[in-house]
């Protein structure tokens, strides 16, 4: 997970494709320097961060929230030193095992993370 200016002057090598959201919630440990702790633009809001394992955590809030109350989850919860917002406007979650199916607009880009189990692998 990269910044804009730090992916154009880093990769060469370009992926056939990819997506562009932003802002960056945390970078190299720190909360983005424009964004507000406690900002009063309340929305659900959703993001992507990578934990020191590698791992990728997806979130999205069960109720509005503010920009800084998002990059802290990942930052002090999920132990995230970067993260990537991706959505506020538009945000909704299909996850019909655990009894969430947001509506709302016709969508853009999709996002499906499935679970394996080691005898999947």
């Amino acid at each position: 997970m990269r910044t804009s200016t730090d992916f154009e002057q880093s990769v060469h090598d370009r992926p056939d494709f990819g997506t562009q959201s932003g802002p960056m919630l945390v970078i190299d440990g720190n909360l983005h320097p424009k964004i507000d702790p406690d900002g009063k633009s309340l929305k659900l809001r959703n993001g992507v961060g990578i934990d020191n394992k590698g791992r990728a955590h997806f979130v999205i809030s069960d109720e509005p929230v503010s920009f800084g109350k998002l990059a802290r989850y990942f930052r002090d919860t999920l132990k995230c030193p970067n993260a990537l917002f991706l959505d506020g406007s538009v945000s909704s979650l299909w996850d019909p095992e655990h009894g969430r199916v947001d509506g709302g607009p016709r969508l853009g880009p999709l996002i499906v993370v499935e679970k394996r189990t080691k005898a999947d692998t």
